[in-house]
């Protein structure tokens, strides 16, 4: 299986977790990393590009720090942009159908605060929500969510075993089967 990351951080050099996980992505033959604001810097998205990797990929992750309640504006950019009528949805919308789909989250809130009783209230599969109805909405299937909490934590154990847990993840994940 073909997997395309597609990582959304506006500033990767400064994050931990997300330059951990990048880095150990690309030790995989098998995964192709697609660092939108390193390549878009100027915020204009190359569509047909964009739709080409989709096409050749079979897998499609999201990487992005959570940005209040959301993903990073680039990346609602890209999918307002890239996912079009008459390519990823409506009669002649069929080139994501059949893709899987799914996101790579770093939180600095820890694991109890993304609870109906925490802080924010909210589960993160609650907060991604929209994700996996954009989904459904092209014809794909949804996958569970991979999240890092509490990124203020850094140790380089705690780095090393995410990274590891996250390309794991990748590698084994199954789509939400929806009853």
């Amino acid at each position: 299986m073909k997997t395309l990351v597609i990582v959304a951080h506006p500033n990767l050099d400064a994050s931990n977790w997300n330059k951990s996980w990048v880095k150990e992505l690309q030790k995989n033959d098998d995964i192709t990393v697609h660092e939108l604001y390193k390549t878009y810097p100027d915020e204009n998205i190359n569509v047909a590009k964009e739709q080409q990797l989709i096409e050749a990929h079979d897998r499609i992750i999201f990487q992005f720090p959570l940005y209040w309640y959301s993903t990073p504006p680039l990346l609602k950019k890209w999918f307002d942009s890239v996912l079009l009528y008459g390519w990823a949805y409506g009669p002649e919308g069929t080139k994501t159908a059949g893709k899987e789909i799914g996101v790579a989250t770093s939180t600095y809130g820890t694991a109890a605060s993304y609870q109906a009783t925490g802080s924010n209230r909210f589960t993160l599969q609650e907060i991604l929500r929209p994700i996996e109805a954009l989904a459904e909405f092209i014809s794909a299937s949804y996958l569970p969510h991979f999240s890092l909490n509490d990124t203020s934590d850094v140790t380089e154990e705690r780095l090393v075993k995410s990274s590891l847990d996250y390309i794991q993840h990748i590698k084994t994940v199954k789509p939400v089967v929806v009853k």
